[in-house]
């Protein structure tokens, strides 16, 4: 017993070292710490120097879904996570309801106002009264998974900054309608948008409170989610994808609804491509290219393994081909605005 407070000063000496160097964008290691640094980090976890579970802030955006928000919070309450190493802040964005009705729909969490229209601002409201070290993202109408926080919490081991898997769910899974089974096939493709593009959406984002400062906050009228990971890529900031860390949305109902979300989609994607130069024109090509993007599309609607049959398949492609035409008259008007009126934001 003679040697263990020495062990102890030397590996917690060594893991503040460690952590300082990992907090630098110059010198962080690719591919974690080296082999010693982990043993030192082990010996200080068994002798209780180091806590195991970082304090974590859950983040959520509220605007007129009190159903959606008493669901989510719900699960949340049932995560693997210890409850007393997370806290749940909901910031209102002026619903209708007033705030005495949002806290009675989720009754442990902090409530605080947005005044700003918005899910950025809304989000931005909630990291201003959170204080917790890692700030998890979530919509109030998202249904996280038991080990949500955990599996999101592990990935940022590996990452600066990560997003998790999102599942959209039909009312009734083995007879979707042909809305919900397009929105199947075809939204929240997180993988991708990880992967490929370098973006995660804030409907299932994990981000160490240190690295959300360094980048600061979202932006609004644009695509929040996007931007503000390109921003923090730009900050040299590496970004993961955690598929065990998993939540599940509804898919839209209707035409009206899922019509309602591209409006608002489109003119948030415009926005941020008169951030640049040549943005407007990129723009008009894509939407000119839309139409082009059906056929390859609707081969990927008939080989899916996630909806249930042919009649669903079928109505799918039928979604995918008027939304697609839809879709390129709305972007063809967007750019055919004055350049100096901002697209509206529905």
């Amino acid at each position: 017993m003679v040697g263990v407070p020495s062990v102890r000063r030397v590996a917690v000496r060594k893991l503040r070292k460690t952590r300082l160097r990992m907090q630098s964008l110059h010198t962080r290691p690719s591919d974690g710490p080296d082999p010693v640094t982990a043993e030192l980090v082990t010996q200080a976890l068994r002798l209780g120097t180091v806590n195991p579970r970082p304090f974590v802030s859950v983040i959520i955006p509220h605007y007129n879904d009190l159903d959606g928000l008493r669901l989510c919070y719900t699960r949340l309450l049932a995560q693997t996570w210890p409850r007393a190493a997370f806290e749940i802040v909901v910031a209102d964005n002026n619903s209708r309801c007033g705030l005495a009705a949002v806290q009675a729909a989720a009754p442990d969490a902090v409530v605080v106002p947005a005044s700003i229209q918005g899910a950025g601002p809304a989000r931005n409201a909630a990291v201003a009264a959170s204080r917790g070290a890692i700030l998890a993202f979530i919509d109030s109408d998202c249904l996280p998974e038991p080990d949500w926080i955990r599996e999101g919490v592990d990935a940022l081991s590996r990452h600066d900054f990560v997003g998790g898997t999102v599942l959209t769910l039909a009312r009734d899974p083995a007879r979707p309608n042909a809305v919900e089974a397009f929105e199947i096939v075809f939204n929240f493709n997180f993988k991708r948008y990880i992967e490929r593009v370098g973006f995660s959406g804030t409907g299932n984002l994990f981000v160490p409170r240190e690295v959300f400062d360094r980048v600061g906050g979202f932006r609004p009228t644009v695509a929040e989610d996007m931007e503000w990971c390109f921003r923090a890529r730009d900050c040299g900031f590496r970004i993961g994808y955690a598929a065990r860390a998993v939540v599940g949305h509804p898919a839209r109902q209707s035409w009206t609804e899922l019509k309602r979300r591209w409006a608002r989609m489109l003119a948030e994607d415009y926005s941020l491509a008169l951030t640049q130069p040549t943005g407007r024109l990129a723009f008009a090509t894509k939407a000119l290219a839309m139409p082009l993007s059906v056929v390859p599309h609707s081969v990927k609607v008939l080989t899916s393994d996630r909806l249930p049959d042919l009649r669903a398949r079928f109505a799918a492609i039928l979604v995918l081909l008027r939304l697609r035409l839809w879709r390129t008259g709305r972007m063809l008007r967007l750019v055919m605005q004055r350049a100096d009126r901002a697209p509206t934001v529905p």
